[in-house]
């Protein structure tokens, strides 16, 4: 690495062991020395007062070739029940569009929830430094079992009614031992939900959103761009069935990142000290959208600069596990 200047961090497995490296703005990666993981790095940074770039770029060991180990998701918590994926949604500018097309108008000229919802966070989602915003839709997808790693399927259920990409940025935060969120950085990600249910009535939203999620290999630090633009395609049998540019960062989103943060973390549950946030912060751009219907084994892939490593993940079929029965004790 020709300097100190950390882009990303990334979580690796070699050998059976994990450890933790630093993408340098060369694109060469350097493994953070006594960091076996980024949660284990951040909390070192909390207890030294320095920030996660200054605390990985002190401890820099031997160059490693990211290509030849397995990459895994950039943040994990050892005990999955205390990391919590969660998102907002109808945040950026064009996505009631798509969802306008779910949600069709109880009646002529009538706006649906979801185009209120949106107006709400384009008029009053970037309140002045300070202040507070319009509030957002919000949705939770799971605890740390949700996460997929990179290259990793993501598993349709067989009772869904399809399996559909969300490419998105997500934010990582930690709680600190005082109960104060701290971000730790952005990761690109897959906010995979089921479109099809949704679609029969929005308030199975809540349903749609119970899938798993992917998250690429890279935690970017420091602040995120305010435009970001990026591509998605899927591809079947090496073949790409639908591609299309993606915007996101605050210059494409009707609500601030700031707003955002602020309506997940005034939940006092969500501020417990020790536990791990991954916030997806929506996304206007849907295959879905454009008829698309996904089928096993097709390959979702996400790139976006400044990111340098994609999101891509095939699509797999859950097995039917049938009716869930209750038994009395």
């Amino acid at each position: 690495m020709r300097d100190n200047r950390m882009i990303s961090l990334v979580q690796f497995e070699r050998d059976g062991r994990r450890d933790v490296a630093a993408l340098g703005s060369a694109g060469t990666a350097r493994i953070v020395a006594g960091a076996g993981t980024t949660l284990e790095l951040a909390r070192a940074a909390l207890r030294a007062g320095t920030s996660l770039a200054e605390t990985a770029a002190a401890s820099l060991g031997e160059s490693i070739d990211l290509a030849a180990v397995r990459l895994l998701a950039p943040i994990d918590h050892p005990d999955p029940a205390h990391l919590m994926v969660a998102g907002t949604g109808l945040t950026h500018l064009g996505s009631a569009e798509g969802r306008d097309k779910m949600h069709a108008a109880a009646a002529a000229g009538q706006a649906t929830d979801s185009m209120r919802m949106f107006l709400m966070g384009y008029e009053g989602g970037k309140p002045a430094p300070g202040a507070i915003g319009a509030q957002p839709e919000w949705f939770y997808k799971g605890d740390g079992s949700t996460l997929v790693g990179p290259g990793e399927p993501l598993l349709r259920p067989a009772f869904a009614g399809d399996g559909g990409e969300e490419p998105e940025i997500a934010g990582i935060y930690l709680i600190d031992d005082k109960g104060q969120p701290v971000r730790l950085g952005f990761a690109l990600g897959n906010e995979f939900s089921d479109h099809v249910t949704e679609r029969v009535n929005y308030l199975w939203l809540a349903h749609s959103k119970l899938r798993q999620a992917a998250l690429g290999p890279e935690l970017l630090l420091g602040e995120l761009p305010d435009d970001v633009r990026g591509q998605v395609a899927i591809r079947r049998k090496g073949a790409a069935v639908w591609e299309r540019e993606f915007c996101t960062g605050e210059a494409n989103m009707s609500h601030s990142l700031a707003n955002l943060e602020h309506h997940h973390f005034k939940y006092a549950q969500f501020r417990r000290p020790g536990d791990v946030h991954v916030h997806f912060f929506g996304t206007a751009t849907l295959s879905y959208s454009d008829g698309i219907e996904t089928l096993p084994g097709d390959v979702f892939t996400i790139t976006a600069a400044p990111f340098t490593l994609p999101a891509s993940n095939p699509l797999a079929a859950g097995a039917d596990e049938g009716l869930q029965a209750v038994r009395r004790l």
